[in-house]
């Protein structure tokens, strides 16, 4: 999420040499370690890239959403994928092989270089988010994980503002790389302040310009905050 999507032009020339799939909600597209060859482009629908970290528990380092490219480590040569990719709901994808990729790049110049800037501007997203989990508070990850998702419409509701059922509580969590229990600590100071608030079993989220006011003013040490309870459903 935050980098710049292939456009709606870059992607038919895709579709000439690709192969169109559509995946039901919770479909495990591949897991880690299966043989990989390609990469694959979102047309529709969310697909969530998960490392499993210990029973139970997971790690999101990205989610692939329309415009963007998810298991590009299929282009390199004997490669193996090195998550797990689920669609998060009814997705589309183009599923380009690497030989269709080097055909791709042959007659194709001007949108291969499209592609590959793509791929270069998630890799550089990637390495921003590993920079965040090793130099940022939970609450300051877990803002900038909120901003990131407040800037994906498949995310928010027209007035711009997330809501947090079970469902994305769970991804939240594995989107910071914290525990529940810590984000609910994060969460409870945040409604404290008016930027989150509790619908039923849902949490309504304020819009991104006011959470990257919140970022801006983020302390860089971890103080005991009031916590705010998870969803019902998120216990089960």
């Amino acid at each position: 999420m935050g980098v710049a999507r292939l456009s709606e032009a870059e992607r038919e020339a895709l579709a000439a040499y690709a192969a169109r799939a559509t995946w039901p909600a919770a479909f495990a597209i591949y897991q880690r370690g299966a043989a990989a060859d390609g990469l694959f482009i979102v047309t529709h629908g969310r697909v969530v890239l998960r490392s499993r970290v210990r029973a139970g528990r997971g790690f999101v380092p990205w989610i692939a959403t329309p415009g963007e490219t998810f298991g590009s480590e299929g282009l390199s040569q004997n490669a193996r994928y090195a998550t797990d990719a689920r669609a998060d709901e009814e997705s589309e994808t183009l599923f380009l092989s690497s030989a269709r990729f080097r055909a791709f790049v042959r007659e194709q110049p001007q949108h291969s270089l499209a592609l590959i800037t793509q791929l270069m501007g998630e890799r550089s997203s990637l390495l921003d988010k590993l920079r965040e989990l090793t130099t940022l508070s939970v609450e300051q990850r877990l803002v900038s994980t909120l901003i990131r998702m407040a800037s994906n419409n498949t995310f928010t509701r027209e007035d711009g503002r997330i809501v947090l059922c079970a469902s994305r509580y769970r991804l939240l969590c594995e989107l910071v790389g914290a525990t529940r229990e810590s984000v609910s600590l994060v969460l409870g100071r945040l409604t404290g302040e008016g930027l989150v608030e509790r619908k039923g079993t849902s949490l309504i989220i304020a819009p991104a310009t006011r959470l990257a006011e919140r970022l801006d003013g983020a302390a860089d040490n971890e103080l005991p905050f009031p916590a705010i309870s998870e969803p019902e459903q998120a216990l089960q």
